[in-house]
């Protein structure tokens, strides 16, 4: 069968426990930084964030911004920041510019 056979239900099911997954697979790799993600595949936790934040605006959902970013990060975005960023390196950097230019 094909995603777009399945009832609405169901597919919406199904994406929110891919997201659900997804979000539990970033959390056991704090590791992996923003930028690093942002590198890879243009996109990163910030990213989910503000696209959960534009889900809720376009449902007419009062979120914020910070409520936003507490789903995708697990916690308030202040201390993943502080416990799990680690400053960039200058070859992330350069990574990260020599993407912006492609």
């Amino acid at each position: 069968m094909r995603h777009e056979d399945l009832p609405s239900a169901e597919q919406d099911a199904l994406d929110a426990a891919t997201f659900r997954r997804l979000l539990a697979h970033l959390d056991a790799n704090r590791d992996v930084q923003n930028i690093d993600l942002m590198i890879l595949a243009g996109f990163c936790r910030n990213c989910l964030g503000k696209w959960y934040q534009a889900a809720a605006d376009e449902r007419g959902v009062e979120l914020g911004d910070e409520a936003a970013r507490e789903r995708i990060y697990g916690m308030p975005y202040a201390d993943w920041k502080r416990d799990f960023q680690a400053p960039a390196t200058p070859e992330q950097l350069a990574a990260m510019a020599a993407r912006d230019k492609a």
